[in-house]
């Protein structure tokens, strides 16, 4: 088991984590503190425990963000692969009304040729 060290408001933490985990633990606290630091810069210092209470709710605010972004492209990505399926069926229809039309010309045409050859 792994751990890695990192620094929130100024503070240092260690904590445990999967060997091979420490440098996405490392970026995920320096993305934390970056809005800790925003936070303290906007507010003041106004203690550590509510700090992190503020960033856990932007960083949490992000997230849903995301999800909703993440949500709305999988069903824009929905409506368009639906809407190629119907797209190729329509193709697909065309073709078989086409290939429809070629036979009964063909057999038109060997009845006319019988026709007249008779």
């Amino acid at each position: 088991m792994g751990k890695v060290s990192v620094s929130l408001n100024g503070r240092a933490f260690t904590i445990g984590c999967e060997d091979g985990q420490e440098p996405y633990l490392r970026e995920l606290a320096r993305h934390l503190d970056g809005h800790i630091q925003n936070l303290s810069g906007q507010v003041g210092q106004i203690g550590d425990l509510r700090l992190l209470l503020m960033a856990s709710l932007v960083v949490a605010d992000e997230l849903r963000e995301a999800e909703k972004k993440t949500e709305a492209l999988e069903a824009q990505v929905d409506r368009l692969k639906s809407d190629g399926m119907g797209q190729n069926q329509r193709e697909n229809a065309g073709r078989e009304r086409a290939a429809k039309a070629i036979n009964e010309a063909a057999a038109r045409l060997e009845q006319l040729a019988t026709e007249a050859g008779a």
